[in-house]
């Protein structure tokens, strides 16, 4: 039954997917504590503490199976949440109590257990960023000689291509991707370093034997699939990580933003369109309206990721020597939504991408209601070609263009340039030879090529790489 009588996150009913919810869920970080607890026994078994295989199975048996209520319990009379979990997982496991979390503090699971949990986060934000950027390409290429306005300073400018334009939001995506994979490639266990970092209780156990210390750590880290652990800590793994990993989500929410930005205005335009389904509602008031609602959301979603990124910064600065507690309550909030609310951008990229709506009629025509100012730097040329005084054509051109300029502005007519200069005799152009300066593709330069040289020296490659990824396709729930 649906509750209705308590505050539900939106992350979970409206915009994050359920594999996301479940890598930032309950299930998924106990089930962790728990693997991190039978990946430190192995590694102490095998450097000579009396820990049996007998043990190690039990805890293998029961790895899974969370007895939440035997731990809710015991939380309420500890106020200890890992001490719980320990004891909780010791009810189910009598032979192997003694064992567990042995040497260990709170951090060998938390701190781990928060690193394992983002590479899973940043693995699946990867594997959704390929399959918008694989849209994005295919979109590129599709449309890749077909002339646009280019704008500057929101006004129109030289000609691009609407594929041209689309790289632009690819290659900001591939910046966003090489940085994911900077921070999966860097990522490191924060493995045994006890309570303030120096392994102080493991020296006790092993007496001393540093070999044995940095054996069981490296074992520990290849069990959790990392070949490296940080080199040195406090009790806590730099607070710096999650900036950076938020940092990286931040990244990916300024790209979708633009993104966004971009399709929000060219639906004004009527140039494009995100998709719009037969029975969707633009507006209660106007049925008319085709709301670029999906984008709005990507904006809305993307401000709250760039903002959230400042928590863990902050965090970061104010870590006082070895550790201070003012991190917890402020990062199991920031980090997994960041994550959360970067997974719906995605999505809702995903959805846009997979539909994108050109209608290639208006672009044309918002190209030739501006190619003529763009034009007469060909035009005076061509003039100038068949006997014309470069400069006496300078300047009719200079008040042709004022005068066609004042008509669509204060009359709201149509830019009659090209009528203008055709009506000009110091000119000596025919109607047809102006038109065939007009031709659109004289003015996209490289857009073509460029469009091309990029997909194939760059995305190609990474696409077909990862083309097992590839193929993500997403139905948003509201």
């Amino acid at each position: 039954m649906e509750r209705h009588d308590r505050y539900i996150s939106p992350f979970e009913t409206r915009y994050a997917s359920r594999e996301m919810q479940y890598i930032f869920s309950e299930d998924n970080k106990f089930k962790t504590w728990r693997r991190l607890w039978i990946a430190l026994a192995k590694a102490e078994k095998a450097q000579g503490l009396p820990i049996t295989e007998e043990q190690i199975a039990q805890l293998e048996a029961h790895k899974d199976d969370i007895n939440y209520e035997v731990a809710v319990a015991r939380e309420k009379e500890t106020r200890h949440d890992v001490m719980s979990h320990v004891h909780a997982y010791g009810v189910q496991c009598p032979e192997a109590k003694g064992i567990i979390h042995l040497g260990a503090t709170s951090c060998y699971v938390g701190d781990n257990t928060d690193i394992l949990i983002m590479r899973e986060g940043l693995q699946l934000v990867r594997r959704k960023l390929l399959s918008v950027i694989a849209l994005l390409a295919a979109f590129a290429r599709k449309y890749k000689d077909m002339p646009a306005l280019a704008y500057t300073h929101l006004q129109p400018a030289q000609l691009t291509t609407v594929g041209k334009r689309a790289t632009l939001w690819v290659n900001e995506l591939y910046m966003d991707y090489q940085e994911v994979e900077h921070r999966l490639d860097n990522l490191a266990l924060r493995g045994i370093k006890g309570t303030t970092g120096t392994q102080a209780s493991f020296v006790e156990l092993f007496d001393g034997d540093s070999v044995k210390i940095k054996a069981m750590e490296q074992a520990i880290a290849a069990e959790l699939g990392f070949d490296k652990v940080i080199p040195v800590c406090g009790q806590t793994y730099s607070r710096k990580v999650d900036s950076m990993v938020l940092n990286t989500l931040s990244g990916i929410a300024q790209s979708a933003m633009k993104f966004s930005g971009d399709m929000r205005i060219l639906q004004n335009f009527k140039e494009m369109e995100e998709p719009f389904e037969a029975h969707q509602i633009g507006s209660s008031a106007m049925p008319y309206k085709r709301n670029p609602m999906r984008c709005e959301r990507i904006t809305a979603l993307a401000r709250y990721v760039m903002i959230d990124a400042l928590n863990p910064a902050f965090t970061a600065g104010t870590q006082w020597f070895e550790r201070t507690l003012d991190d917890s309550a402020n990062k199991r909030i920031a980090v997994a939504e960041a994550f959360l609310a970067t997974d719906a951008i995605l999505g809702i990229l995903l959805n846009v991408c997979d539909g994108l709506v050109v209608y290639d009629k208006v672009i044309r025509a918002r190209v030739m209601s501006e190619l003529p100012f763009m034009a007469t730097e060909n035009i005076m040329m061509s003039a100038v070609k068949k006997g014309g005084d470069r400069q006496e054509l300078h300047e009719k051109l200079r008040q042709h263009s004022i005068e066609a300029a004042r008509v669509v502005k204060e009359d709201g007519g149509k830019n009659d340039l090209i009528e203008r200069i055709c009506a000009d005799p110091s000119f000596g152009l025919h109607r047809e030879e102006v038109e065939g300066i007009l031709d659109p593709q004289n003015f996209i330069g490289r857009a073509g090529e460029q469009v091309e040289e990029f997909l194939t020296g760059c995305i190609d490659p990474l696409l077909e790489e990862h083309k097992d990824l590839l193929g993500e396709r997403v139905q948003l729930t509201v």
